[in-house]
């Protein structure tokens, strides 16, 4: 189950009026609530309640509809994400080297859970399936930026998170 984010909404009437003339134009479109969530998140960077009932408005589907869509497909977030998008792979080679362990320290360090978002908006923490660089097992990455063979023990972790606390 996708969590909800307990950070409160924080869209702008310009995100709102650029979602509102994207739906005005493609909203009764037949299939149209697939690309009407993923240009919301687009716009919003996830998908709050708020944007949940403006897409079924401009849709015509009811919020209920709407929300399963959003909530079946992985692409979709109902929680925001930080500035700095931290993903630990827990994908089988990360996993036996370890990167549970990894996880759970970022959880301590960040001061939160996976799936949450600092209420400052500054980093975000989510488990991932395979990244795809089993060979440098245990990996997680920090936007784009990738660091691998981590230490279980969490011993880097402090000067890898230094680099993007500005």
């Amino acid at each position: 189950m996708k969590k909800i984010s307990k950070l409160p909404f924080s869209g702008t009437p310009e995100q709102e009026a650029q979602l509102r003339a994207w739906l005005d134009e493609n909203g009764k479109k037949p299939g149209a609530a697939m690309p009407a969530l993923q240009y919301a998140q687009e716009v919003y960077g996830y998908l709050p309640v708020e944007v949940l009932r403006i897409v079924a408005e401009g849709t015509g589907k009811s919020l209920e509809e709407i929300y399963g869509i959003a909530t079946f497909y992985a692409q979709f977030s109902l929680s925001p994400k930080g500035k700095y998008k931290i993903a630990v792979c827990l994908g089988t080679a990360c996993y036996v080297k370890g990167s549970g362990k990894i996880l759970a320290k970022l959880e301590e360090k960040l001061g939160i859970a996976n799936g949450d978002c600092q209420l400052d908006g500054k980093f975000s923490l989510e488990a991932s399936r395979c990244i795809g660089a089993c060979g440098l097992a245990p990996v997680f990455t920090v936007n784009d930026d990738v660091y691998g063979r981590v230490k279980e023990d969490g011993s880097e972790l402090d000067a890898i998170l230094a680099k993007y606390r500005d």
